[in-house]
């Protein structure tokens, strides 16, 4: 059977046209995926960046503050400790003075122990500022009472502070951060916030702890982006991030704050 040369021709047409519509297809599907896999990509190095960008910002936060509190300590050892040493060494030397009466020797004397005594209480409370002794002997509950009671003492302020957990004195390393983030946010709200009343809730929460805090201060625009770049917030969220957890802050001006984070 002899097929007509017109319907061969447009045979060969439709399976010509057909064939290339087909490449055409499959080259745009390419090309489609090959930048929709670039653009991908380009996100997740974007978001990668922002990662390191964020963590960057953190760790500079925590060096920042960790500089801060080495010159506050060496500024408390040079202009306290140090000057008292150095006033005690000059009486010291006094004593040696020949033909001293029985009175000035008595009164050299009293003031080598008045100033040995009060460089003594001053160490101690250096000490206690970089690692209060009772949270490392019994822990953060003992801690955080402690630090409840120093802020209630000032009469500024009354802290309510209540424990639903059993604390392991094994996590004392965890717990530090924990610690300090308190310490952070109770300056704050005393410095800052002029707060006249702070609470803090300690719960079980989807098999960890969560940490609840508030105050009735100033409060402050949490949108602000001043205020979330503050070395404070910085050096909070840092340690947030150190126990794996996750914090959220709630405040409007005038209203005071609330402060939520896990660990």
């Amino acid at each position: 059977m002899k097929i007509n040369p017109a319907y061969e021709k447009e045979l060969v047409l439709i399976i010509l046209y057909s064939s290339l519509f087909f490449i055409v297809v499959a080259i745009v599907l390419i090309v489609f995926f090959y930048y929709s896999r670039k653009k991908i990509i380009q996100k997740e190095v974007e978001k990668r960046n922002l990662v390191i960008q964020h963590q960057r910002e953190q760790l500079r936060a925590v060096i920042i503050t960790q500089e801060e509190e080495r010159k506050r300590i060496a500024q408390d050892l040079h202009d306290d400790i140090s000057s008292k040493l150095n006033i005690v060494s000059l009486n010291s030397y006094l004593l040696n003075t020949p033909n001293l009466l029985e009175n000035e020797i008595s009164e050299i004397t009293n003031n080598i122990i008045d100033l040995v005594g009060k460089a003594l209480e001053n160490t101690r409370r250096i000490a206690h500022d970089l690692l209060p002794p009772v949270f490392d002997q019994f822990g953060l509950n003992a801690g955080v009472e402690e630090l409840c009671l120093e802020f209630n003492s000032s009469k500024a302020v009354q802290v309510i502070y209540k424990n639903e957990v059993e604390f392991d004195k094994n996590d004392n390393d965890r717990h530090l951060h924990v610690f300090r983030i308190l310490q952070e946010l109770m300056n704050n709200s005393l410095r800052h916030g002029k707060a006249k009343n702070i609470s803090v809730l300690f719960e079980s929460k989807n098999g960890g702890v969560s940490c609840n805090y508030s105050d009735d201060g100033l409060g402050f625009d949490v949108n602000s982006q001043e205020n979330k770049n503050g070395l404070g917030m910085k050096n909070i969220e840092s340690r947030v991030d150190l126990l794996n957890g996750m914090i959220t802050f709630e405040s409007e001006l005038n209203k005071g704050i609330q402060v939520v984070f896990n660990f």
